[in-house]
């Protein structure tokens, strides 16, 4: 019993920590494998869609990606695209999307380019935390998920989807399941072909077989 316990304790210990750092692209190629082998409804989109994209937002600056995230929120990703795409052409001259090109930005002109009220405050926000310190976005690799979700959370307009994405798109943190995300549960609905779409409980256990690669999953459920 103590053996078995042990061992046990010892794999929880090598999950906590492959879920605590980036994928490499090594990983991402180990996951698609392992997805395609325990869910054939899944396997059927990862072979229509090819490879996994998230090690793209590995890429991309933190502060930008929250920026875009925030930009993301109740809109389309048309809408967000171009609302995004203005702002960041407020901001082009002055150094790019950072913490002091958006504080230096008059709300009047976020206004103009689509930018509603209350993400012009949520934007100041982030923009604060991580200029005080508050938010060290370069610190978070090798934070548990948790702890990353409740440090981004503080942050005006930062609830958990956001946090979600942040954690998956730009940590690659391999097994995250946003069930609260529209898309996913669009995705889902129709993957496993129900009439009504799934709650968050009937979401977690269908995506059960998708540990410990429920991010993957995901990406590839939302082209499903």
């Amino acid at each position: 019993m103590a053996k078995r316990a042990k061992k046990k304790t010892k794999k929880a210990h090598l999950e906590a920590g492959e879920a605590a750092r980036a994928f490499s692209e090594a990983d991402f190629a180990r996951a698609r494998r392992a997805l395609m082998r325990r869910d054939p409804k899944l396997a059927a989109v990862i072979k229509r869609v090819g490879r996994c994209e998230l090690a793209e937002g590995r890429t991309h600056d933190p502060f930008a990606s929250l920026v875009r995230v925030i930009m993301g929120q109740q809109l389309s990703g048309k809408a967000a695209d171009t609302i995004h795409g203005r702002l960041v052409a407020l901001v082009k001259e002055s150094g790019g999307v950072t913490p002091k090109s958006i504080r230096a930005l008059e709300a009047t002109a976020m206004r103009g380019a689509g930018v509603s009220s209350q993400k012009i405050r949520y934007l100041y926000d982030l923009a604060d935390h991580v200029s005080d310190g508050r938010l060290d976005l370069h610190s978070l690799d090798g934070h548990p998920d948790e702890e990353v979700i409740a440090k981004i959370t503080a942050v005006k307009g930062l609830g958990r989807w956001s946090a979600e994405m942040f954690l998956m798109f730009r940590l690659n943190r391999p097994d995250i399941l946003p069930v609260g995300d529209l898309g996913i549960v669009k995705g889902m609905q129709r993957l496993f072909d129900m009439k009504r779409r799934p709650s968050a409980k009937t979401m977690t256990r269908l995506a059960e077989p998708w540990r410990p690669y429920r991010s993957i999953a995901s990406w590839y459920v939302w082209r499903a």
